[in-house]
């Protein structure tokens, strides 16, 4: 209980520090992006063949936009420390009503991913690393590099091109067709599968040259029941370890999957917002986002406690 407190604490410090950076950072950075806010502000209420200069004015007096940049940091802040993440400028929506839409399709979409990333990540890793140097080694190493080499948005460019124009097996881009969900969780869990899948092999190299593993196959047991015995549990630790790493690839890859996919999420919703100049929406779309990478780390270290023993000491 006491390692489970200290993961808990830790990570429930960061969450604030991390809340206060983005959101000065947000604060900050909506307001040095080039044009006039108001008049993007209006725009997208209204159209941009419909804003006026008159429009303009009066959504800049409406927001407050005049307003010292000090002032409206303050007020930001205050309003972040009562958990209240303002109105939408451009819907007039509470932003948590807006966010809260949105956070079950993100979810959905990462729990996807991670899924085929741990579906096909640690198996291959395994067995290529009961035969170091074999075909499928070799064969997973050459994966491996070139989709780490390739950006998300080009592998679901690929996977669009392949599976839904040339196979017509799967919709292109959307969420209300069966099987929308497959192309931008294969984007990106085939990314995170190709790291994983090496940290397992490398971990079980190490597993399979231990003494232990080695006393095990001279009673005369099977590899796959000696791996499956003494492989996986040791081979998790380092894998859910650097799970955690690669989470910043599963939160900066949904910004781009769910924009290239058309995917109601987090991601997609913030792309719009930055376009709008929807001020209280970029930072709580992105507040959001950031919360969630140190859920997930929480939840790493929470995984690897209950894997191994020892760390809980």
């Amino acid at each position: 209980m006491l390692g489970i407190s200290r993961v808990l604490t830790r990570r429930l410090f960061q969450a604030v520090l991390v809340a206060l950076l983005v959101a000065t950072l947000c604060f900050c950075l909506a307001r040095v992006l080039p044009g006039d806010m108001a008049y993007q502000i209006g725009a997208g209420r209204y159209g941009a063949d419909l804003t006026t200069q008159e429009s303009v004015e009066a959504v800049r007096a409406e927001l407050g936009l005049d307003r010292s940049p000090v002032l409206a940091w303050l007020s930001w802040i205050g309003d972040l420390a009562r958990l209240d993440l303002g109105r939408s400028y451009i819907h007039g929506t509470p932003v948590w009503r807006l966010i809260g839409d949105q956070l079950s399709a993100t979810l959905a979409l990462s729990a996807a991913a991670l899924a085929v990333s741990c579906f096909l990540g640690p198996p291959l890793g395994l067995l290529a690393g009961l035969r170091p140097g074999g075909v499928l080694d070799r064969t997973s190493l050459g994966a491996s590099v070139l989709l780490r080499a390739m950006p998300p948005f080009v592998v679901g460019v690929l996977l669009v091109i392949v599976f839904a124009i040339g196979l017509k097996w799967l919709p292109a881009a959307g969420h209300t067709q069966a099987g929308s969900i497959v192309l931008p969780a294969l984007t990106l869990g085939l990314g995170l599968a190709a790291v994983s899948s090496r940290v397992a092999r490398s971990a079980m190299v190490d597993v399979a040259n231990a003494d232990y593993f080695q006393f095990a196959l001279t009673k005369g047991l099977p590899v796959w029941r000696v791996a499956l015995a003494h492989g996986v549990r040791n081979v998790g630790v380092p894998i859910v370890t650097h799970l955690g790493m690669q989470l910043v690839f599963l939160v900066e890859g949904v910004l781009v999957v769910e924009t290239l996919f058309a995917w109601p999420g987090i991601g997609h919703a913030l792309t719009h917002a930055v376009v709008d100049r929807d001020v209280p929406m970029i930072q709580g779309a992105a507040l959001t986002m950031a919360m969630l990478f140190v859920l997930f780390n929480a939840l790493v270290d929470l995984a690897a406690l209950a894997i191994d023993p020892r760390l809980r000491k």
